[in-house]
């Protein structure tokens, strides 16, 4: 039995002695249809089976809506769906599913990838064009992970303020409305200096952890909860649901200990 299934049972028991409560979760996905075998690249057939329940659920909510309703101090009930990074395969391959399922969803763009054709680590990267036209369905938003995405836990602050005024700039210029959401890069918290900036300039700032949103509280520490191609459809309801909270937790020490010294 690998460590991986040791703590997705750990997590389920404890989900079946403290229930997660009622709230937001926000989804993460990064690749749909891309052709890798790694384990953030669904296939497109799983995904359109995940965003079909979603649809069927009638809870998916906008990253805007939800975050507004916690502004005021409501507790959203509902999933939004988020994607990180702007691989091509988000508008050639997700974006069509999910407008014709009609769901709203967000994609955390590094804003440095659709000029230069590639992600910093290879894969190809979506276009301007394609944002355009896939913000034009009224259904995808698109917001801040940086410029070339830099980890912001090592940062300076003048550092951390040109990778979130670059990426604003991108996005206002090249989509025609500048973000008011953020993703950190690799779900790893910036250092004092990059959390201020990004409060100052962000409604939201995304990290992970598998939290349910719950209170205003959360909205620069927003839990969101990475859907893996090895997820079967109860494991994905299980997350949609809030549950497998010690396996976020666990992710998110392993991530800390990994990208300690990373800077992308």
């Amino acid at each position: 039995m690998t460590a991986r299934t040791l703590v997705r049972r750990a997590a389920g028991a404890i989900d079946r002695v403290f229930a997660p409560p009622a709230g937001l979760v926000v989804l993460i996905y990064h690749r749909v249809g891309g052709g890798t075998d790694s384990a953030v690249d669904m296939s497109t057939a799983d995904f359109r089976e995940q965003m079909t329940l979603l649809a069927q659920l009638g809870t998916v909510l906008s990253l805007d809506d939800a975050t507004s309703a916690l502004q005021r101090d409501e507790r959203p009930v509902g999933v939004v769906i988020t994607f990180d990074d702007g691989a091509a395969d988000f508008c050639d391959v997700a974006v069509p599913v999910m407008v014709d399922l009609g769901l709203p969803s967000t994609l955390y763009l590094v804003t440095a990838a659709p000029d230069a054709g590639s992600l910093p680590w290879g894969p190809p990267a979506t276009s301007w064009q394609a944002l355009r036209d896939a913000a034009a369905t009224g259904l995808v938003s698109v917001q801040s992970h940086t410029h070339d995405h830099r980890l912001l836990h090592r940062t300076t602050a003048a550092d951390a303020a040109e990778q979130l005024d670059r990426s604003i700039d991108a996005i206002a210029h090249h989509v025609g409305r500048p973000p008011r959401h953020f993703a950190y890069p690799k779900a790893v918290a910036g250092n004092r200096a990059a959390r201020a900036a990004v409060s100052s300039r962000f409604t939201s700032g995304a990290l992970a952890g598998h939290r349910v949103n719950t209170s205003a509280s959360h909205l620069q520490r927003l839990g969101r909860v990475p859907v893996s191609r090895t997820d079967d459809l109860a494991t994905f309801r299980r997350k949609v649901n809030g549950g497998l909270r010690a396996e976020g937790l666990a992710r998110d020490v392993y991530g800390r200990i990994r990208y300690r010294k990373a800077i992308t």
